[in-house]
């Protein structure tokens, strides 16, 4: 399954998540039976071509238009998490639906 979320940098150790307009990155994490495969980085979302299966945003009222037009599902995590502290809260299902 494919995940994206908005980053504070290219460097996977120290990346965290922000609100969508303050990206400087866009994370793809490929992530299989509980562990994450594999990050791909990219300037804007726009430039991802595979499918995504969930979008993770820092918090509620993110314009998240573009992910449900895609049929991504949306998902809230703490703004300022590191990678590993979002997707063990989105593999433990502690991540909330995120409104608009």
């Amino acid at each position: 399954m494919l995940i994206v979320m908005p980053l504070s940098s290219k460097e996977a150790e120290t990346a965290r998540l922000v609100p969508m307009q303050d990206a400087k990155a866009w994370g793809l994490l490929e992530f299989d039976e509980g562990e994450v495969r594999k990050i791909d980085f990219f300037d804007t979302f726009e430039e991802i071509e595979e499918f995504v299966d969930y979008a993770i945003v820092a918090k509620q009222g993110e314009p998240i238009w573009p992910f449900m037009e895609q049929n991504i599902f949306v998902l809230v995590a703490r703004e300022g998490a590191g990678i590993d502290e979002v997707m063990e809260g989105f593999k433990f299902k502690e991540l909330h639906e995120a409104s608009f």
